[in-house]
């Protein structure tokens, strides 16, 4: 070969390496483009698990429940819930995060994002790398009640009684975000009242309706059979609007105390790496689902509002709630555990 066709070879050897070099990327780059959706299409590919921090018979399982029945039907598989109870959610979340199983889903409350971050010391888990809000469900509704002996109708009564008896009256919540909005309340407020703690919580609505405590925060639910016998009194809800079981019930917003407003939501989480295509198809599906008036229905009677939305919704609830709690837990000197 002579000198000019072998330096004609050349250039066009570097020529091809240099567009090699280019748009070598371009196929990989292709097959992510097409490979992403077609994962969302096509899943789930078996059943889906959806675990649970709660025991079986709470609100929250029976929504889990509710929801799974109509996704198992929309997905064309089987949605089985796996309650995992413990304290705070760990034994659930610990559980979900050391499936690595992408059929696997977490349903939960707010707590293991919002509160735990901020009242522990060490998590064996990063909550938000390992748990990935896809949507969310219902909101729980909370409320404030206190023994009708007291006499008092509204918050800025018991605000009044409170700061008239100081360290006489006690109050005693549900652990976790009742508990922190009422010890936030109380501190913004300047109370000083004695807060009673419960293993089991159940006895103390009984306690409330026979005036051994004063003051409770917890659901709704539970508290209205009392409050129909007249043997507790309500004075608000928390959530941001009225629940239907309780119309008449004004919310924390609506009185002038915005201390006291708080969401129980609770929804689903994926994985770490969640492919955001497969997100955002979930979250579409619980769209889809909590469309259903008749569901809506049944939620009420739980003692819950549908609540569901986008990923980027659901993501903004629980930083916003993350930093109320972050903020109270300053303000009452909590100690990590």
């Amino acid at each position: 070969m002579t000198d000019r066709r072998v330096g004609k070879a050349q250039r066009a050897h570097h020529a091809w390496c240099a567009w090699a070099r280019r748009f070598a990327p371009l196929p990989t780059l292709l097959f992510l483009a097409i490979a992403a959706p077609s994962h969302a299409q096509t899943w789930p590919q078996k059943t889906v698990k959806l675990i649970l921090p709660l025991g079986p018979g709470s609100a929250t399982d029976v929504t889990a429940r509710l929801f799974a029945e109509r996704l198992a039907e929309r997905w064309g598989r089987p949605v089985v819930v796996e309650n995992r109870a413990g304290p705070d959610g760990l034994v659930a979340v610990m559980a979900f995060v050391g499936a690595h199983d992408e059929h696997t889903l977490l349903f939960s409350i707010g707590g293991p994002v919002t509160i735990n971050p901020i009242s522990h010391a060490k998590l064996d888990y990063d909550p938000d790398r390992d748990l990935v809000p896809i949507a969310s469900a219902s909101d729980s509704f909370l409320a404030v009640a206190v023994n009708p002996s007291l006499g008092v109708t509204s918050i800025d009564q018991l605000i009044r009684l409170a700061k008239d008896q100081p360290g006489k009256l006690s109050w005693a919540a549900t652990p976790g975000l009742p508990q922190f909005i009422f010890a936030g309340f109380a501190k913004s407020a300047g109370l000083d009242m004695v807060q009673v703690s419960y293993r089991n919580f159940s006895p103390a609505l009984q306690d409330l309706a026979e005036n051994r405590i004063q003051v409770v925060a917890t659901g709704l639910l539970p508290l209205l059979p009392f409050a129909r016998d007249g043997k507790v009194k309500l004075l608000v809800v928390t959530n941001r609007e009225r629940s239907p079981a309780a119309p008449e019930l004004a919310t924390a917003r609506e009185i002038g105390h915005p201390e006291l407003s708080a969401d129980g939501f609770q929804g689903f989480f994926g994985w770490r790496g969640m492919p955001e295509s497969l997100r955002e198809r979930i979250a579409a599906d619980v769209r889809a689902v909590g469309a259903d008036q008749a569901l809506a229905q049944k939620l009420a009677v739980l003692g819950q509002a549908m609540r569901t939305g986008t990923p980027a919704e659901f993501a903004a609830m629980i930083a916003e709630q993350r930093a109320k709690i972050a903020g109270i837990a300053q303000a009452i000197g909590l100690q990590k555990q």
